[in-house]
């Protein structure tokens, strides 16, 4: 785990296909994501360890849905209004 920004902090990019968001169903292939950044250079920690934080926990059983990695590639970004987690593989190239 770095210190250093994403290279995607601060665009837009679109999730891609195959994405499934069973808790709140807009994590989903098209959807347009607004980057801020790693969510540990945001918060200065994992989100594995971001006891009650709904969007750890939203992103924690996404990931398992998904069969993402269990790793700190996490970049915390809005849909709309509202704030998620979202793993780097899960971002169109």
């Amino acid at each position: 785990m770095t210190n250093q920004s994403s290279p995607l902090a601060g665009t837009k990019v679109k999730i891609k296909t195959g994405v499934l968001d069973p808790v709140q169903g807009m994590v989903v292939e098209g959807a347009e994501y607004r980057v801020e950044d790693y969510w540990h250079v945001l918060t200065g920690g994992s989100w594995q360890f971001a006891d009650g934080n709904p969007a750890a926990l939203q992103y924690a059983i996404r990931a398992a849905a998904n069969n993402l990695p269990i790793d700190n590639e996490v970049l915390y970004g809005k849909i709309g209004g509202l704030g998620h987690l979202v793993h780097v593989s899960e971002i169109e190239a």
